[in-house]
């Protein structure tokens, strides 16, 4: 495939390789969680991200400016009645409004009346500074009409956008009827706090139907605001930020005002909130604190409204600012960002410890900084591209993981077990630029071979079992190849009674020093296996078996390694004059054994021994299917240092 490949793209693809597998990483993944995002799968994970960080938030302390009078359970054994009495209420307001209040919300439901004190009742509702509540008619939530003597103008909606878990994250500003816009509850009295301050509600004049007091315009969410994927988005909402659990709004009981025992300064200029926090009245609802509180862990719809009032004045009044948030277009650029830099640490990085240090760098950066953004005022999505990178990272390793098994297995395949750790390793790390397309490219280097021949194996073979004979066999070469690998050398094939091994591949040597090297490895190695002979012998004989004995031919010279085959029989082939030179310095003179083992190089190998070893000259001789005579010498031991 890489073949049909336009030249650059060719030469990018092998010059960078494993690039492909993060571009792909990033699109199905990145991919996924967008349609997954479009179904509303991630929604979830956003919004449970979302309460833990508004629970990590610094609570506020009380707002000076709301009371709430709560009606206990305790309050509704006193009274033995419920729902209160017209009389109730109307001593209720009548006691607050005594201490100059600047509005009394009524969060309680009165669409007729309760005898008695109905027309006390009445004449409270009229004071400017009253607002009552309705329901509208919203999904499956009936409509409840407002109390029939309130004045129109005086009244406010209390219902509450519920996401799918049940939690209040969001408040209603505006809903629509059939033939109104009607406003919230808390917006209402909201109003009545800041007419006294001259701030007023009014269009946008940067944000065209947008509602503004004072300096900041209340833009409403849209449907894939903040984490949300499918926000049901009618109406005019913002995002509600709680200043804290039931103890950000002072709290007096409904038994204190009708009792006078309470401090007048707490009424005295401010908004006071009526309802209920009786459990048994069933108007609790779940908040981003309920994982962590006592109880139901609910929150009393009074107090809910009156932290939605608290953040009305402060964003009207310029103390904080609302909760925005990212246009669509700009949090799937985030999302592909987290992935890209994922998958292509995973991809560059591939040392365990840098790889997970970055992993967890970018994994603190997306929550830590969406953290610090939410406090801020700015919340982004952190659950996907947290999700983004762990899936791009994982794709991109588990990919690598299983191209390194199939390198792994093609150069196991090709040099089989017969290299020592030194080279193995070395061939590991140099995968990248030794295998293409699954195989090992044929490269021209400089190495040394050696061709061993067993001599006599014909005459034990004749004495022994087929089964023991081939046992006896493994050992020999057996304690061959341990010597060609402790000299860094790799076992090319076996030969039936006898092997090629090769010095100086498949990494390429430079340099002189190098190539020499390798040819006095491969004579060290000769010598070795001739003191090993020594003890082969030894034993043979302990068995009754004739000694054997070994000739050797090395020679060093230029030579062409790579695979060689196709997928279903693959080797690594070794090719060149200089293979065949080996083999005929080995077979040469057969007749001719002055050792048990003999060990003949020619004047190409000599030339990188040194005076390490002591040689015999042959001369000049006629090798097999070579049209150049070679100079041939026996290799007699290591040289002695005097």
């Amino acid at each position: 495939m890489l073949s049909r490949l336009p030249k650059p793209l060719k030469k990018f693809a092998q010059d960078w390789p494993g690039f492909g597998i993060a571009v792909i990483a990033l699109v199905f993944v990145v991919g996924g969680l967008l349609l997954i995002r479009q179904g509303g799968g991630m929604e979830r994970l956003e919004l449970l991200v979302y309460d833990k960080m508004m629970r990590q938030l610094a609570k506020e302390s009380p707002d000076p400016r709301l009371l709430v009078v709560a009606i206990t359970e305790a309050d509704i054994r006193e009274q033995r009645h419920w729902p209160l009495s017209d009389a109730v209420l109307a001593q209720l307001l009548a006691n607050l409004q005594a201490h100059e209040p600047r509005g009394i919300g009524l969060d309680i439901y009165r669409e007729f009346a309760i005898e008695p004190g109905h027309d006390d009742f009445v004449a409270q509702l009229q004071a400017p500074n009253v607002i009552a509540i309705e329901a509208i008619a919203v999904n499956s939530l009936e409509a409840i009409p407002p109390p029939p003597a309130a004045p129109p103008e005086q009244v406010g909606f209390n219902n509450l956008p519920l996401d799918p878990d049940g939690v209040i994250r969001r408040a209603f500003l505006y809903l629509p009827t059939a033939d109104d816009v009607k406003e919230a509850f808390a917006l209402q009295l909201a109003f009545l706090y800041l007419a006294r301050l001259g701030i007023e509600p009014m269009e946008s004049p940067q944000h065209p139907n947008v509602m503004q007091l004072g300096e900041a315009p209340f833009i409403p969410l849209t449907t894939y605001a903040g984490g949300y994927d499918r926000l049901d988005a009618g109406g005019y909402q913002m995002f509600l930020q709680y200043r804290g659990t039931d103890t950000a709004i002072e709290m007096i009981t409904l038994g204190e005002v009708l009792r006078g025992e309470f401090d007048p300064a707490l009424v005295r200029d401010r908004l006071v909130m009526i309802g209920s926090t009786a459990p048994s009245l069933l108007d609790r609802k779940a908040t981003p604190y309920s994982a962590t509180l006592g109880g139901d862990g609910k929150m009393a719809g009074v107090m809910i409204h009156a932290q939605i009032a608290a953040q009305i004045l402060d964003v009207a009044l310029g103390e904080r600012s609302l909760l925005t948030y990212w246009p669509e277009w700009a949090e799937v650029a985030y999302l592909v960002a987290a992935a890209l830099v994922s998958s292509l640490t995973a991809w560059r990085l591939r040392h365990p410890l840098l790889l997970i240090g970055s992993i967890s760098v970018s994994l603190l950066i997306i929550m830590g900084g969406g953290f610090w953004l939410f406090t801020q005022g700015l919340w982004i999505p952190i659950a996907a591209p947290v999700i983004s990178v762990l899936c791009t990272a994982g794709v991109v390793i588990t990919y690598q993981s299983y191209d390194d098994y199939c390198r792994r297995r093609i150069v196991m395949q090709l040099l089989g077990q017969n290299t020592s750790p030194e080279i193995a390793e070395a061939l590991w790390q140099g995968r990248d630029t030794l295998l293409k397309a699954g195989k090992l490219p044929g490269i021209r280097l400089m190495a040394t071979i050696l061709f061993l021949d067993i001599k006599g194996f014909s005459t034990v073979a004749e004495q022994m079992e087929p089964e023991a004979l081939l046992d006896w066999l493994n050992d020999i070469l057996g304690e061959i190849t341990q010597e060609v690998l402790t000299r860094e050398g790799i076992i090319n094939k076996f030969t039936g009674d006898g092997l090629m091994a090769i010095f100086g591949v498949p990494l390429s040597r430079i340099h002189k020093a190098e190539i020499a090297l390798d040819a006095q490895n491969a004579v060290y190695c000769a010598l070795a296996i001739s003191d090993r002979l020594t003890l082969l012998n030894k034993r043979n004989h302990d068995m009754g078996l004739p000694d054997i004995q070994m000739r050797i031919g090395i020679f060093t010279g230029p030579v062409v390694v790579g695979s060689l085959g196709g997928k279903d029989r693959l080797e690594y082939g070794v090719l060149g004059d200089t293979v065949n030179t080996a083999s005929r310095l080995e077979s040469c003179a057969k007749e001719r054994q002055p050792t048990d083992c003999r060990i003949l190089i020619a004047a190409e190998t000599l030339h990188h021994l040194g005076d390490r070893f002591t040689v015999e000259s042959w001369g000049p001789m006629a090798l097999k299917g070579k049209q150049q005579m070679a100079d041939v010498f026996q290799v007699l031991s290591i040289a002695s240092k005097t």
